[in-house]
């Protein structure tokens, strides 16, 4: 299935403004085809007022359920100026200021304002389509005194290039039509390999008409001229009583209007002062309103789910380094472990080297003739008993020590012959 049948959805409505009249065509567009839903011709273009033509109008798109559409008008081909361009080289984004350059060599109105636009053909090829600014300003002024929104201004070759294109390919052999332009002269549309657009009006017979258009076109004899409605894609339900070859250019530009984005055309009218009426339009804005909601709600939960995520993303990382945490955690009680066990042993190697320490600071202390017949040392204590000449200054001499301090007599001084017996308590290591 051909991807642009999933997007070819929309209604449109085509008017081709002849000399006595509006032709007006209205089909909708579906995935499954193309149903022409009615087709009107308004007569008396030039002589009836304009408001009464519009009722008409509005009546006939009322009546089939379209009251708000925006139509795609034809003007008549003698009033629009057609070229083929052939702009080889130049970049797609210079075209505009490539064509704006050569615009008043491309008619004979002189200073006269004009109103032209353009389709890129492809291979550096494009279609110029252009009118006198009072001829659109006329058309647009009586179709606004109408009340009748119109979406574009075209010309017949610009909407047929667009139609044949419309979900399908034309031959690429190239194709040649012609048709009897409301009884003032056949226009002739064709396409070939070696030009990709030719459209002219031909105040000749019809035959005569036709090789012209094919010598112009470089068309071979299997190219044979046919009727324009034979290339245009067909609708599914046309009415029976419908002179399909009087709508074929309406309804052409009927397709233009019901999917601009697939039959893409030449619009003479500036982009301002075109209306809209399809509810297509609004597609975009819908989507772009459902997108911006959805990002609202999405920056109320992004920090929340961001903050969850982040949070599981830790959790995760926790329990993955658990072991070894537990691991580094053991092996600190390890280390601790050992430090105080070799505080423990520093401390017990120590005890021998204090003691000997105040031992020797004993002997240097309590010389003859005093003498000690025990002592007792412990970590934080010593006591010595013993006999002295005189025990009470023994206390001073002690004390004096840097190792020893607060000492007393744990007992009273006894006499035994010429000797005091003693028995001191002295605090070690009070001083350092």
């Amino acid at each position: 299935m051909d991807p642009r049948r999933l997007v070819a959805i929309g209604t449109g409505v085509g008017i081709e403004v002849r000399t006595g009249s509006l032709e007006v065509t209205l089909i909708r567009v579906r995935p499954g085809g193309i149903h022409l839903v009615g087709s009107r011709s308004i007569g008396g273009y030039l002589e009836r007022p304009a408001a009464e033509i519009g009722a008409e109008y509005r009546d006939f798109l009322k009546g089939h359920g379209y009251g708000h559409l925006s139509a795609a008008v034809l003007l008549p081909r003698r009033e629009v100026i057609v070229r083929q361009l052939s702009l080889p080289g130049v970049a797609a984004r210079d075209l505009s200021g490539a064509i704006d350059l050569q615009v008043d060599s491309l008619h004979p109105y002189g200073e006269d304002p004009v109103s032209y636009s353009w389709r890129r053909l492809g291979g550096g090829n494009v279609l110029f389509g252009l009118v006198r600014s009072s001829t659109l300003d006329r058309h647009r002024t009586f179709f606004a005194e109408a009340g009748i929104a119109v979406a574009a201004f075209s010309f017949s070759s610009a909407v047929l290039y667009a139609a044949l294109r419309f979900l399908a390919t034309p031959p690429p052999e190239g194709l040649l039509a012609a048709w009897n332009n409301d009884g003032e002269g056949i226009e002739v549309y064709g396409e070939s390999p070696a030009r990709p657009v030719f459209s002219a009006e031909f105040d000749l017979p019809v035959e005569r008409a036709l090789e012209l258009a094919a010598s112009e076109l470089r068309l071979g004899p299997e190219v044979r001229p046919g009727v324009i409605q034979d290339h245009v894609p067909a609708a599914l339900n046309a009415p029976s009583d419908l002179e399909f070859s009087r709508s074929v250019l309406p309804y052409s530009a009927a397709l233009v209007g019901a999917c601009p984005w697939l039959a893409p055309t030449v619009n003479l009218l500036p982009a301002p002062l075109r209306a809209t009426g399809s509810r297509v339009v609004y597609l975009p804005t819908l989507v772009l309103a459902g997108l911006l909601l959805l990002g609202c709600c999405a920056l109320l939960v992004y920090p929340r789910w961001k903050d969850r995520v982040y949070l599981n993303g830790l959790e995760a990382e926790i329990h993955k380094l658990e072991p070894e945490a537990r691991s580094s955690a053991s092996l600190d009680r390890q280390i601790e472990l050992a430090r105080g066990r070799i505080r423990l042993l520093d401390e017990f190697r120590g005890r021998s080297k204090a003691d000997l320490e105040a031992l020797n600071e004993l002997t240097r202390l309590l010389t003859p003739p005093i003498w000690t017949n025990q002592v007792d040392l412990t970590r934080d204590s010593a006591t010595i008993s013993g006999e002295a000449d005189q025990a009470a200054p023994m206390l001073k001499t002690i004390d004096e020590s840097p190792i020893f301090a607060g000492s007393e007599f744990s007992v009273p001084i006894a006499r035994s012959g010429s000797s005091e017996l003693f028995r001191i308590r002295s605090a070690r290591e009070g001083k350092r």
